[in-house]
């Protein structure tokens, strides 16, 4: 395994060169360098020069992006979000009326929405997949098996939670999955893209997207299909056009030509060997949440939302918590005074209402989230651990208040007998 070089890292973010502190990235990384500035501007296919060049540039971004997840160019389909293609997604699958969705409760609403329309256009029959316990909640393959049926047609789940961080086992899930004829599995990778290497190949998934402005990259985002699920998906493209490729079926050239020639860029930046860069990237981000893990787990007064283990094999570094007697929106405010608006964390349900308020049972306050990538420094994590101190309180003067509270009680006891 090659050592990390976070400066060398840092410097290809011109976003760093600054004092903010950037904690906030599952809501969208910073962009690499290389990416920023587009290139051509004209329509594909031309005979001229420059729309030569466009079309060039337009391909090998396309190629780059598939190559990135070991997959065909022919498998893939780029778009404006991920919210938008499993909508162009959802419009172009048809399954027989009363066949079974499986839909996961605690995923981002781009990956439960389309599919909630989609039964009720269908007259599909919804079987909700939630986990059985509200403490570190996982989505597993055992419980899974329970929903499934010789009706089901497709199953939806996040590869990690934009708020829990929890990896979840998706080539098990797959596997299970395809136990049933047919059936067809869709995964939201948003918040596990900006920390692994991916393989769809490996993964055994049908249906694969993220969003490469959280990878690094640009606005754009990229949905994969297997040959299963490009079988399955019918053409949303006009009747006089192709419709073999999922590009056909459901780009609507909604493919951004300048953003996608910067795809190039980001694959480069993993380099020759991205096995060993993303290895590196692994064991860094494993010292950054160990060190907010560390802090989290000794504070009584703080309950982690999800995996409260650092281990690299069971979460990413997005990591998001509640604070007893306190609500989230005032502890981020009060970061927000003391940093003076420089310690960039964030509040709130982030798109996943219903794990926050049916899951966690949390409301509309929702969590104190703070998603670390392999950019950031612990240094700058034990800057936010000394704001909590102050918004907080230090843990061990919280211990000790909670242990004389203790002795108080006791002695109230011992003078009335009780």
């Amino acid at each position: 395994m090659s050592s990390f070089d976070i400066a060398s890292a840092r410097e290809s973010f011109p976003a760093l060169q600054q004092s903010q502190v950037f904690l906030d990235n599952a809501g969208g990384s910073q962009t690499l360098g290389t990416v920023i500035g587009s290139r051509t501007n004209v329509q594909l296919g031309a005979s001229y020069a420059v729309g030569q060049k466009s079309t060039a540039l337009y391909s090998a971004g396309f190629e780059a992006a598939a190559k990135y997840i070991n997959a065909s160019p022919d498998n893939i389909v780029l778009g404006s979000s991920t919210t938008q293609l499993f909508r162009n997604l959802s419009s172009a699958l048809e399954f027989p009326e009363g066949s079974e969705v499986v839909i996961s409760s605690i995923d981002h609403e781009a990956n439960i929405a389309s599919w909630v329309d989609l039964a009720k256009r269908r007259n599909l029959v919804i079987k909700w997949w939630t986990p059985k316990t509200q403490e570190n909640p996982k989505l597993l393959a055992s419980d899974l098996r329970e929903l499934l049926s010789s009706k089901t047609v497709l199953v939806t789940c996040t590869h990690a939670s934009n708020i829990l961080g929890t990896i979840h086992d998706i080539k098990a899930i797959a596997d299970a999955v395809h136990t049933i004829p047919g059936a067809l599995l869709c995964v939201d990778a948003v918040a596990y893209a900006p920390h692994r290497q991916i393989d769809v190949k490996a993964l055994g998934v049908d249906f694969y997207a993220f969003s490469w402005y959280k990878v690094y990259g640009p606005h754009i985002s990229m949905l994969y299909a297997s040959e299963h699920g490009l079988q399955a998906t019918t053409s949303l493209g006009h009747f006089f056009n192709a419709s073999r490729t999922l590009d056909n079926k459901l780009g609507l050239a909604g493919g951004n030509y300048e953003l996608t020639s910067s795809i190039p860029s980001v694959s480069a930046y993993f380099g020759s060997s991205p096995s060993e860069k993303w290895a590196a990237i692994e064991k860094h981000e494993g010292q950054l949440q160990g060190t907010l893990l560390g802090y989290l787990n000794d504070r009584p007064d703080v309950t982690i939302c999800g995996e409260k283990s650092a281990d690299t094999k069971k979460r990413v570094s997005t990591i998001s918590f509640v604070v007893k007697g306190k609500k989230s929106k005032d502890v981020v405010e009060k970061v927000d005074e003391l940093s003076k608006g420089e310690m960039g964390i964030r509040w709130g349900g982030f798109y996943s209402n219903r794990l926050v308020n049916e899951v966690l049972g949390l409301g509309n306050d929702g969590v104190v989230r703070v998603s670390m990538v392999h950019y950031n420094t612990v240094e700058e994590v034990k800057q936010l651990l000394g704001l909590f101190d102050q918004v907080l309180g230090k843990a061990a003067e919280r211990n000790l208040q909670g242990l004389d509270a203790i002795v108080l009680v006791f002695s109230i006891q011992r003078s009335t007998g009780l």
